[in-house]
């Protein structure tokens, strides 16, 4: 397994749409003890292959206390939604920033497994809000698109501003909350 770097917005490479994966294969499921490895050492509970400049219909998820229920959803598209869940959202990507993002309070979704299976399945709670998250990610949208143009300003002045501090501090990134 591989700690892979985590892009970090407003990097252009988080707005690609990412592309189905078609392979279902080891080098598949290498990936996905990757973004696994990753997404625990961040620390977060969910990440998407986008965020990880890998540009396939791929994300991962695991909200338990004790990171021991990995979810896997491959080509994942949202069936139908029910009920609101407006609530504060983190992001791998945009480190160090929360704000409330209206979604979904249920979902039901079609994905495939790591096997390529065809799944649906409906899901609620943190599930099903870390869910619609990480698959915002996979067609270019990051939460920040949820908040004004000034609040985006002002979380990109504040971002650089973090990563010139990091830039002196290699150690800085270790101190994150976990975010989605």
């Amino acid at each position: 397994m591989a700690l892979l770097p985590i892009l970090e917005y407003p990097d252009p490479r988080l707005r690609t749409k990412a592309l189905p994966v078609t392979v279902f294969d080891a080098a598949l499921k290498r990936r996905i003890d990757d973004l696994f490895e990753t997404m625990y050492a961040a620390p977060g509970i969910g990440l998407a292959a986008t965020q990880v400049d890998w540009h396939q219909r791929l994300l991962v998820i695991d909200v338990s206390k004790d990171e021991n229920e990995r979810e896997v959803f491959i080509n994942p598209e949202i069936l139908s939604r029910e009920g609101q869940a407006a609530g504060e959202e983190g992001c791998l990507s945009v480190p160090g920033i929360y704000d409330e993002v209206p979604r979904a309070e249920r979902v039901r979704v079609r994905f495939q497994n790591a096997d390529g299976t065809v799944q649906e399945r409906d899901v609620d709670g943190m599930l099903a809000v870390c869910l619609q998250h990480e698959m915002d990610h996979l067609d270019g949208k990051l939460f920040v698109d949820y908040l004004s143009e000034l609040k985006r300003q002002r979380i990109r002045k504040k971002l650089d501003k973090a990563r010139r501090e990091r830039a002196g501090r290699p150690d800085a990134a270790s101190s994150r909350a976990p975010s989605l």
